[in-house]
């Protein structure tokens, strides 16, 4: 079924025609050579992507999963996990922390703001015998790019384990996992990369590894252990992969390479950047704290109601954004700058944003 409505959501998103195109293969074997050919060659371009030497690995899932992978995998049954939110998916890391018996610490922000550095020492001060950090590096809910670098730094000066979402940032803006000494770091492919979804992946230290083995009761569809010894020795996932979706990846990650990275990263920002003008020249204001704006998302905030009104009539225009998500669902919308978008379709889409804040009296 071909769609009508172009795309500017939170994910999935549109596919770049690369993808695509590869995808619409015909399939064969997960235990073939062809695609242990295909799932090593995939690893190293993402490890080159997300400058490690340490474990990458492929996962049929979406990045919730490996959110609840980080957590079994490498944090003690009961043990004390600080959990930064600037939105609803730090929220949803803090739910998976308890739901698989481990204590969650909140750190909350308000909406539009990032991590705050002081706050973030203080914690660790009072809550010495915490093992883990985690850090949303975007907020989709809220539109906001957490300062990953100076957060991790802090971080480890207490010599805890940083566990990053990295779902709608990883293809957006620079990731350094050596460097910065990320120890989890997931993503999934429906959100800057441009692919359906189905498929995630994550970057994982060593010392995240050595810290499994101590670790019972680590499940089996997300037993990193597991899943390094079927790469080591299968070329393969344990269980059945997303292929179209890992030849899409595979297709993406050479098109960045051929690229380079800062080109391609230079394309989101310039995009992401001419949305907020756009905005902004509409008269609306954004969530987002100047200096902390997604490279992929921009949080619009409306009247109490007319946010949802906003949605459902640029769908009637031809135009998919994303509504308010989380406590911000009722007062704003959201223009996803994610996946495959020109700018004639940028312009086209402001073009009948304004109509509909005419239809709707903000204009």
């Amino acid at each position: 079924m071909k769609r009508r409505l172009k795309l500017f959501t939170a994910g999935p998103v549109a596919c770049f025609p690369e993808v695509l195109e590869v995808m619409s293969s015909q399939m064969f074997s997960h235990r073939s050579s062809e695609y242990m050919k295909l799932h090593m060659e995939t690893i190293e371009l993402l490890m080159d992507f997300f400058e490690t030497k340490q474990t990458v690995l492929l996962f049929p899932s979406s990045g919730t999963g490996l959110m609840e992978a980080s957590i079994r995998n490498a944090v003690s049954l009961n043990g004390k996990v600080l959990v930064t939110i600037i939105g609803a998916f730090g929220e949803r890391y803090a739910k998976v922390v308890e739901s698989n018996g481990r204590k969650a610490i909140r750190l909350t922000f308000n909406p539009g703001d990032p991590v705050d550095e002081e706050r973030l020492k203080a914690t660790l001060e009072e809550n010495p015998d915490i093992e883990a950090v985690t850090i949303t590096h975007n907020e989709t809910s809220t539109g906001v790019l957490n300062p990953l670098p100076r957060l991790a730094k802090i971080i480890k000066k207490y010599d805890k384990l940083i566990f990053v979402d990295a779902v709608s940032s990883a293809g957006a803006t620079e990731i350094k996992f050596d460097e910065w000494k990320i120890d989890f770091l997931f993503t999934s492919s429906q959100k800057a990369l441009g692919i359906p979804p189905g498929l995630a992946f994550a970057a994982v230290s060593d010392r995240v590894l050595e810290i499994a083995e101590k670790i019972p009761h680590r499940g089996y569809y997300f037993d990193l252990l597991l899943y390094v010894k079927y790469q080591k020795e299968r070329k393969g996932t344990p269980t059945t992969p997303p292929i179209p979706q890992i030849m899409g990846l595979n297709v993406i990650l050479k098109k960045i390479r051929d690229m380079g990275k800062a080109k391609w990263f230079d394309m989101y920002r310039r995009r992401a950047e001419k949305i907020r003008r756009g905005v902004k020249n509409l008269g609306l204001e954004i969530l987002a704290k100047k200096g902390f704006e997604s490279p992929t998302i921009t949080v619009v905030l409306t009247p109490e109601g007319i946010g949802p009104l906003i949605y459902e009539k640029m769908r009637e225009k031809g135009f998919e954004l994303a509504k308010g998500y989380g406590s911000l669902k009722k007062k704003s919308f959201r223009i996803g700058h994610m996946g495959y978008i020109t700018d004639e379709d940028i312009d086209e889409m402001f073009e009948a944003l304004e109509k509909v804040l005419k239809e709707v009296g903000l204009r």
